[in-house]
């Protein structure tokens, strides 16, 4: 499995409603993407700007492929604005058993 890992802080004033956006991101990830198979969402305990996202998918072509989404391309339309700063990284899951 390919894995996506995303790092989000968002601007104070946008918090509540970029949450909305990327909850309703992650559904239809995981709703409309045959390819996609997990998408977490987490807020920091100590921040309410910063999320975490662990996304979970077939391979690096099933990533690609949500990158090229229309709710993904309205996702990130929308949010940009709002973002102070976004960090991605990509892993290789070793398919241990959690």
């Amino acid at each position: 499995m390919h894995v996506v890992t995303v790092k989000f802080v968002v601007k104070n004033a946008h918090c509540d409603e970029f949450r909305r956006a990327l909850v309703r991101q992650a559904k239809n990830s995981v709703q409309l993407e045959s390819g996609c198979h997990v998408f977490d969402v987490a807020v920091s305990a100590s921040n309410r700007g910063t999320f975490f996202l662990y996304e979970k998918y077939t391979d690096s072509a099933a990533f690609d492929e949500h990158l090229k989404s229309a709710h993904f391309l309205h996702f990130d339309a929308e949010v940009s604005p709002w973002v102070e700063e976004k960090t991605v990284a990509t892993w290789n899951d070793l398919g241990v058993a959690s």
